[in-house]
This record gives structure tokens, C-alpha cells and sequence, in this order.
């Protein structure tokens, strides 16, 4: 059985919008040319003609970090550095324990991509930046935001002059928050962008970004994961939000339903059971369509696709948000 979603409001017809690649998992620990115990929560770009991911590892230690898988089609033939691509910097030692989900977008102002990830330490999460022109070489411009902070991803260009960054302080509850900075570094103007709705909706404990801004003609598309908490645990899906092009500090639509979440074995079922969580996806120009990479169960990296007019049209049929 499939998961539907339904496209258009009011209509009694529903059609999934991302389909899973029947041949999931894509990339297992078994693929990689190290020992490691996951691969999960990949970020994703498009590096010199070629589907880059930028992968979450954890180690037989329990640590994370991060390694770099290329391919053609992405899907198949992937290779794989030899080594972590990105670890811990004994020199940051906000990242003592691990840095984990990157998300990448890239900076046509500096010619670089940025790769916003979460840094651990017992001072707990606080969202970390790093500049790269080539995914060997990192220019860490390390903490941005104060702990406790993570899920976070910058968008690729300026508005009036200043950087936007969307992130979830743990501090201040379990919302979306966007901020703005003229340099990267220093941020400000922090305002929630979308709430937890409480209750018993599936986004109802908390928020966070999932991929990087997708810019479309219609605005920034927008996916976040909302966490539902259960008898049994909590549950991780996925919904989607569209800000408005050239200020996205406003959010034009809302999904009410979540538009993928946990379903099949290898998502229902791994090191951390009910998790769909994707770090990146990528716009094929050619034919439109949507690859969004997710890790499964925090255990295996996993593919799913959608049709961008599909997806254009469901979200432009949701409600607008009462404080749009």
C-alpha cells in the first residue's frame, strides 16, 4: 500500500507525491570502504555535472561525521571516499562528539557552497558553517548560532543585503526560526517562521528544516520534518511550507497533512525505528522532477521522487497560515 497525499483541496482523489525508488535502500553501511556502524541523513548537491552526497556516519564509537558518495545518475555507482571527507576539528571543540546532518547550498556571490551542520559536545547542538569550493578542502567559520540550536540551512542568496538562515533553537521551544546576517557570522533579527502546532497533529511536538530553500518561479519551497510523540515513541514525517520569493521571512502556504513519512521495513525499522528524515534534494531541470535523499531509520540512505508541477500544485491548494 502506498502513501497518498491528497493534491487539491477538497477533492476525494489522492495520489502519493513522492515515490519511493523501488530498489531502496540506496546506500547501506555494508557499501562503504570502512568500518562504520550507519549511513543516514544526507545532504545533497550537484558538484561538477555529477549527484554529490554529502552523508551522515556514525562511527563504531557511537560519533558521527561526514563522507562524500558521487554519482552519475544518482542512484547507482557510488564512490565513496576512502575516508571521512569531514570530522571533528580538535581545533573546535564545540564539535568534541560528532557533527551530523549537513545541508548544502550554494553561494554564487562567493563561488563557494556552504555546509551548515550540527556540532556536538557536552555543551550540547549549535549550528556550525563551513565554506568549501571542492568537498576536500573546508574553511570552517565554526558556531553561529548559541547552543542549544541545530537543523539548520542557509539560503543561497541575500535579500536586501542580508543572508537568511532557518534553524530550531531547543531553548525556545520546538518552532522553525529564520534570522538574518550581513557577514555569516553574526545573526539577528530572529523570528519564528513555523510553529509546532501542539495537539494531536502529526507536526504537533516539534519542527525542523529538512532540505535546503528549493527556489521555484512560485517561491521557496519549503520541507520540514514534524515529530508527533506516541505511547510508543515518536514519529518522524515530512510536510511542506512555500515562502514567498523575495521576502521569504513570509509563509504564503502550509500543508495540514504530512506528505511522506514511515512506511516501508527499512524505515520502520533500524537503529532508530519510524524515521524519515532528508538533509537534501535536488531539482532536475530536464524533466522537472524532484529527488529528495533521505535517511531511513537513522541506519540507511533511501531515494524518493515527485513531479515539481505535482507538488506546486498541492502546496499552492493549502491554507494559508493565519499569521501570513
Amino acid at each position: 500500500m502506498y502513501f497518498k497525499t491528497r493534491l487539491r483541496a477538497g477533492d476525494n482523489t489522492y495520489k502519493e507525491l513522492f515515490k519511493r525508488y523501488p530498489y531502496n535502500p540506496i546506500l547501506m553501511a555494508k557499501d562503504w570502504p570502512y568500518p562504520v556502524n550507519t549511513v543516514f541523513n544526507p545532504a545533497a548537491t550537484i558538484y561538477n555535472g555529477k549527484v554529490l552526497l554529502l552523508a551522515r556516519v556514525e562511527d563504531r564509537r557511537g560519533f558521527s561525521h561526514l563522507t562524500k558518495a558521487v554519482s552519475e545518475d544518482g542512484i547507482s555507482n557510488w564512490v565513496i571516499d576512502k575516508s571521512p571527507t569531514m570530522e571533528s576539528d580538535p581545533d573546535h571543540p564545540e564539535e568534541s562528539w560528532g557533527i551530523e546532518d549537513p545541508r548544502i547550498s550554494y553561494l554564487d556571490e562567493l563561488k563557494k557552497y556552504a555546509v551548515v551542520y550540527t556540532a556536538y559536545s557536552e555543551c550540547g547542538p549549535v549550528v556550525s558553517m563551513a565554506l568549501t569550493e571542492d568537498f576536500e578542502n573546508f574553511e570552517r567559520m565554526g558556531p553561529i548560532m548559541p547552543p542549544e540550536d541545530k537543523d539548520a540551512a542557509i539560503f543561497p542568496r541575500r535579500f536586501n543585503g542580508k543572508w537568511l538562515l532557518i534553524h530550531r533553537p531547543i531553548e525556545h521551544g520546538a518552532n522553525i526560526w529564520i534570522s538574518s546576517s550581513e557577514n555569516m557570522k553574526y545573526w539577528g533579527n530572529h523570528k519564528i517562521l513555523i510553529n509546532s502546532r501542539g495537539g494531536s497533529w502529526w507536526d504537533g511536538y516539534k519542527v525542523g528544516i529538512c532540505a535546503q530553500p528549493l527556489e521555484t518561479p512560485d517561491g521557496w519551497l519549503v520541507l520540514y520534518h514534524g515529530v508527533r510523540q506516541t505511547a510508543s515513541g515518536a514519529t518522524y514525517r515530512l510536510g511542506l511550507a512555500l515562502l514567498d520569493l523575495e521576502n521569504p521571512l513570509k509563509v504564503l502556504r502550509r500543508s495540514d497533512e504530512w506528505i511522506f513519512g514511515p512506511q516501508e521495513v527499512y524505515e520502520k525499522e533500524g537503529e532508530v525505528n519510524d524515521i524519515v528524515f532528508p538533509c537534501g534534494w535536488l531539482l532536475d531541470q530536464k524533466n522537472q522532477t524532484i529527488r529528495m535523499y533521505y535517511g531511513a531509520a537513522d541506519t540507511c540512505i533511501a531515494l524518493a521522487t515527485a513531479s515539481l508541477s505535482e507538488v506546486m500544485d498541492y502546496i499552492k491548494s493549502c491554507p494559508e497560515p493565519e499569521n501570513g
